[in-house]
């Protein structure tokens, strides 16, 4: 497997236009939280509904993590804290009434227009066009700048 440093460089190669990172940096943790939001709005089986945490994006979120955690310990713990707080915003706007899906949907469709947009700027295709293990990407490329700035190595 590669290194997150080799999955950041090939990653930031289609992400050199200043707009385009700054689009990303609102897009990617945003999409990657509505992705959470709409996971957890899908119907549960039985078996799942007699546990009251197992969800959908709970599932998900497994094999995610692993691939976070594969890659790089530290990673994984800011991709599981930045999972927590999707899990803790969606938990908050269904307890106040707030519809999940269609507004993660909307928001989900918004961000990715955006990203489109920030592609179209930088003139170079999304990543995930060659690799969908980018999908996953995205979002620990923002926290390793995060690291970065913080002086964590991952």
């Amino acid at each position: 497997m590669r290194t997150a440093q080799e999955w950041f460089s090939e990653y930031g190669e289609s992400h050199q236009n200043p707009v385009n990172k700054a689009i990303h940096w609102l897009a990617v943790p945003t999409i990657y939280a509505t992705v959470v939001g709409l996971l957890w709005e899908i119907p549960q089986p039985a078996f799942m509904a007699a546990l009251p945490w197992l969800n959908w994006a709970v599932v998900a979120l497994v094999p995610a993590l692993l691939f976070y955690l594969v890659m790089s310990f530290p990673l994984a713990l800011g991709m599981a804290a930045m999972s927590a707080v999707c899990f803790w915003g969606w938990a908050i706007a269904d307890r106040i009434g707030i519809p999940v899906w269609q507004t993660a949907l909307g928001i989900f469709i918004t961000m990715w227009v955006l990203q489109f947009v920030g592609h179209h700027i930088e003139g170079k295709k999304p990543s995930f066009f060659k690799d969908l293990q980018f999908l996953l990407i995205g979002p620990a490329w923002v926290i390793g700048f995060v690291y970065r700035a913080l002086g964590i190595r991952y």
